[in-house]
């Protein structure tokens, strides 16, 4: 054999080489799967709080406004009662001071009694009362997808709800929402 017989073997050796390993790369890129096995599909919901102002009328009492602030009325009235009363009792000088006594005792009780009537006094009004309250409601905010892949099983969350497959891309799922979902 001579040098360019051997030096022809040699380079129609490696060509088929690397021709044989372009065609494994080339299988293995047509024999990775394009998509992957959708085993199961939860809903993922999520709790959303909304604050909401409630308002209501409520009656309310208060005490009524006061007019004779000094109780003049009750003490005037109290005082000329127990006056009428005291000159009733006793004789000369005694008839004197028991009007007198009678009076005053009159006029203390006439401020007392007008005191607790103006305390007793209340009107009632309506208001208009309101509060925020929140309310709670559920959101879908995804999905968990259980998927198969290669044998092995693995699981994503999608903003979609995927069918019976989902799309492969270099040898990862993609999660990306097909267009028009």
């Amino acid at each position: 054999m001579d040098k360019s017989m051997i030096k022809g073997m040699a380079l129609g050796g490696l060509a088929m080489v690397v021709l044989g390993a372009g065609a494994v790369g080339g299988y293995q890129t047509l024999a990775k799967p394009k998509e992957a096995q959708v085993l199961s599909v939860k809903e993922v919901m999520t709790t959303v709080s909304t604050p909401r102002e409630v308002c209501e009328n409520v009656a309310v009492q208060r005490q009524a406004p006061v007019k004779d602030e000094h109780r003049i009325a009750g003490t005037v009235v109290g005082g000329l009662a127990g006056g009428l009363l005291g000159s009733t009792i006793g004789k000369g000088s005694g008839k004197t001071v028991a009007t007198v006594a009678g009076a005053a005792a009159g006029g203390y009780a006439g401020n007392q009694v007008q005191k607790n009537m103006q305390k007793n006094d209340t009107v009632t009004t309506t208001e208009r009362r309101c509060r925020t309250v929140n309310e709670k409601s559920q959101k879908l905010s995804g999905y968990d997808v259980t998927y198969r892949l290669d044998g092995q099983d693995a699981t994503v969350r999608t903003s979609f709800k995927p069918g019976a497959t989902l799309p492969v891309k270099d040898g990862k799922v993609d999660t990306t929402a097909p267009s028009g979902a």
